[in-house]
């Protein structure tokens, strides 16, 4: 049977900014090491699906590169490959409308080819998952179309779209983020809520794609569109993603599926992966995850006096990265990042090429992101977060509940705060307060800057 995997790579990701604003949201760094494209693409490999398309569209250059470094194939079989597919308008004048649309736009993809199945997941949730186990779902149901599903409390379901099955999990209904959820047959304080990960007949799916592109009233979306469509004249199924098991999964990470598609979620799925059982083990070397190699040294941790000590506890630290003679504490912390003496680390995510000067305090949910700089004796304390190619100046403190960003203007201001010109540079001894607001307001001044570019 031949299949091919289609990768829906090309969301913008606006929920994750400002992690998002200079690259896709598959291609934003993870868990110290990875990015989160990294996550489908290890199951598929794993899986033993070879025949992958990566299809992109906005600020795809990083995700791009990162394919090219990390996931290529020999060209002996020419059925091996991860090709990205850029957004190329091949079926008129509108970039990709809906998920399927972006399928549509790529249907030369798949009449090329004898595939007899095609699979259509997201880039963007960490999980792991046998897909051949859902795909032999597929075939004993002689389903048309089957959606994975994960069943969840029903008192949470809301925020989800909810499918509808019958005893045979057979999908009777579908509805996004209901009021009332329907409940699983047999079990009435859960519901399945859909994963966004489809499976169809080949045929099946050109077939109704082109229906779909017809339709002048519809948004191109597969569960919006497609699927609320189709189950009632076809054969649809869910699929109980809670079954699948794959080689050295723990009790603890059975039906384990994350969409990290905001900050508080990606802060929270980064945080699963620091204890000594994690939620989520990232050392199960019977389910790999793969990413791009690393060409650097290994981390190291010097100094070991007190006051002075290198060292870290229940955390993840990425390769390059030197803890010299500072401390970090339940944190996860990414490739090339220096914590100099007397730091200190404590549950916070530090992402790669971060610079941490002497006696910092970063504690309490504390982000910091774009390669930024912390001058000495700087303290971030509850609910921080720093993003851009920033400094902060020595002696700094940024109160709990608020944010710091490089703005797109070249004179930058920095949270509303005018920055030295072209340097991104807080002053010394600065004090920056809560800025509820800043999300919008870095939004508004970069929709300034660039309606002054555009005229």
């Amino acid at each position: 049977m031949n299949v091919l995997g289609m990768i829906l790579a090309g969301g913008e990701g606006s929920r994750l900014f400002p992690l998002t604003r200079e690259r896709a949201k598959p291609a934003v760094p993870f868990g110290g090491k990875y990015r989160l494209i990294d996550f489908v693409l290890s199951n598929f490999i794993n899986s033993k699906i070879y025949s992958i398309y990566v299809l992109t569209q906005f600020k795809s250059q990083s995700l791009t590169e990162h394919l090219h470094e990390g996931w290529r194939f020999s060209s002996i079989l020419s059925n091996h490959f991860i090709l990205p597919v850029p957004a190329q308008k091949r079926t008129g004048e509108s970039w990709y409308r809906g998920t399927a649309d972006a399928i549509y736009q790529n249907l030369n993809l798949i009449e090329a080819h004898d595939f007899n199945l095609v699979l259509i997941f997201g880039a963007d949730h960490i999980y792991r998952m046998d897909i051949q186990q859902m795909i032999e779902f597929h075939r004993r149901k002689r389903a048309d179309m089957t959606v994975s599903a994960l069943p969840i409390p029903r008192n949470e379901a809301s925020s989800f779209g909810v499918i509808q099955v019958n005893s045979k999990q057979e999908v009777i209904g579908f509805e996004e983020k209901p009021k009332k959820p329907k409940p699983i047959p047999g079990k009435p304080d859960e519901s399945f809520a859909s994963m966004g990960n489809y499976i169809f007949n080949a045929d099946f799916l050109i077939k109704t794609l082109y229906e779909d592109a017809a339709l002048e009233d519809s948004s191109h979306d597969f569960g919006k569109d497609i699927l609320t469509r189709i189950f009632k004249i076809n054969r649809v199924f869910a699929y109980d993603f809670q079954t699948n098991r794959v080689p050295g999964l723990s009790r603890k990470e059975i039906g384990y599926w994350r969409d990290v598609g905001t900050i508080q979620a990606f802060w929270e799925a980064n945080m699963d992966l620091r204890n000594i059982k994690p939620e989520f083990d990232l050392y199960n070397t019977g389910w790999p995850i793969k990413t791009a190699p690393f060409e650097g040294p290994p981390a190291k941790f010097v100094f070991n006096k007190d006051g002075r000590r290198g060292q870290a506890i229940n955390s993840i630290v990425g390769e390059g990265s030197i803890i010299s003679g500072g401390i970090v504490q339940d944190s996860v912390v990414g490739r090339v990042v220096q914590v100099d003496s007397g730091a200190a680390v404590i549950n916070s995510l530090i992402m790669d090429g971060v610079k941490i000067g002497k006696n910092c305090i970063i504690a309490g949910q504390v982000g910091i992101a774009g390669s930024s700089v912390l001058e000495d004796n700087v303290t971030l304390a509850g609910q921080v977060g720093i993003i851009g190619h920033l400094t902060i100046g020595k002696g700094s403190t940024i109160a709990a509940k608020s944010a710091v960003f490089q703005s797109l203007d070249p004179n930058s201001f920095v949270s509303g705060i005018p920055a030295r010109p072209h340097k991104n540079r807080l002053r010394q001894d600065v004090v920056i307060n809560q800025l509820p607001d800043i999300l919008n307001r870095v939004r508004k001044l970069e929709q300034e800057i660039s309606i002054t570019e555009e005229s």
